[in-house]
């Protein structure tokens, strides 16, 4: 099954990294969400929308938070991506970890559950090139 995998170094702590990835105003800040409905803690809901107008929403990618440490991992399962000009794409899961290294943290990201079909390979091929450009803007912004 195919998966993106990115691994990165980042000098923060790990709950500053994962908190980056649950507050609304942070991820405003690296990620440019415009809006986000966030519950942390297993079970709650995971909601980040983009592209907001008097025309609509342009993307939503929504799941289920199956776990959640606020010092190490947050995972969404029955991930969701939501396009306009696309079916939409799931169930997928995506983890986020954060490990405490001598220099800061160890960040790993994997989102994994893709399906096949044209859109599919679209989708993947977007987002085998999108989280590695956006996580490297990530370790500067919490570098900063």
């Amino acid at each position: 099954m195919r998966k993106v995998e990115v691994t990165l170094r980042i000098n923060a702590r790990p709950e500053k990294i994962i908190n980056a990835f649950v507050d609304a105003d942070r991820l405003r800040e690296w990620w440019q969400v415009e809006q986000a409905l966030i519950e942390p803690k297993e079970g709650g809901v995971y909601t980040l929308v983009w592209q907001v107008s008097a025309n609509g929403i342009g993307y939503v990618s929504t799941g289920q938070i199956a776990s959640y440490d606020s010092l190490k991992e947050l995972r969404i399962e029955n991930f969701v991506y939501l396009n306009p000009e696309k079916p939409p794409l799931g169930p997928m899961s995506l983890t986020v970890r954060a490990t405490s290294i001598e220099s800061g943290s160890e960040l790993y990201l994997c989102q994994d559950g893709y399906g096949i079909g044209e859109d599919w390979d679209w989708y993947y091929e977007a987002v085998k090139q999108a989280w590695p450009e956006l996580l490297n803007a990530f370790k500067t912004y919490m570098e900063s």
